[in-house]
């Protein structure tokens, strides 16, 4: 698979600081959204970012990363923050992994928190990370829709981060690599400003991945931009 990526973050509208922090280095291409004020959430994202940086397949190329190693690099990522925050800043950490299993090229799909990765296939946009928060727990319980979770006063309450709280693990998902396929990774700044269909458009509008990276920032923007806005989007095609 030949894989073509853009990605962009913006400060917002109404935010003093930008705590988000990104990679996108094939095969790792992932999201961190930091917790905790004033620069103590941008600390608490770039040592998560910076510590998946520290993968050999970033350095090499190499898709034979695993879960259970990852794991191992986002325990390393959660003392770090603890260590230097004091445990009062934490992190949201979305994205996705290329590896490869028996020559079927894969996405690890990597979450913790409420940062999202959505998969467009054949024209449908999906959401493939399960929101770790107080409302997505209201949702699985059947206590509130998803359109009432959009804009509960709680929607932001997040169930499980790096840094802080005791629920630390990711979860992992592995889904095989479609040609066409088209991935976005984004902070909670994208999608607490447009739904679904709105990025499920501007997705299929644009052909590339940068221009869909940029139109989808600034459409954040222009419905308020009230958080720190990140995008990553990966396209997949099959070399022939």
């Amino acid at each position: 698979m030949r894989l073509n990526f853009g990605c962009g973050t913006d400060r917002g509208l109404r935010r003093e600081t930008n705590e988000d922090s990104f990679i996108a280095a094939d095969p790792v291409f992932a999201i961190a959204d930091g917790m905790g004020g004033h620069e103590a959430g941008e600390i608490a994202s770039g040592i998560c970012v910076r510590t998946l940086a520290e993968l050999p397949q970033v350095a090499t190329g190499g898709r034979d990363a695993t879960a259970a190693v990852v794991q191992q690099y986002l325990l390393q990522a959660d003392a770090g923050i603890r260590e230097a925050t004091g445990s009062r800043a934490g992190t949201t950490l979305s994205g996705v992994i290329v590896v490869e299993e028996q020559g079927v090229s894969n996405w690890l799909v990597l979450n913790i928190g409420d940062s999202r990765t959505y998969r467009l296939n054949q024209g449908k946009l999906s959401q493939v990370s399960v929101d770790h928060s107080e409302v997505q727990e209201l949702v699985d319980a059947g206590e509130i829709t998803p359109a009432e979770a959009a804009v509960h006063p709680r929607r932001h309450v997040v169930t499980r981060a790096l840094g802080t709280g005791d629920e630390t693990d990711a979860d992992y998902r592995l889904l095989p690599i479609e040609d066409g396929d088209r991935i976005l990774v984004c902070s909670d700044g994208l999608n607490g400003e447009l739904d679904d269909q709105h990025i499920s458009r501007i997705l299929a509008a644009e052909p590339d991945p940068q221009a869909a990276v940029d139109e989808l920032i600034q459409a954040a923007l222009r419905s308020g931009g009230r958080d720190n806005v990140t995008c990553i989007v990966v396209d997949a095609r099959r070399e022939s």
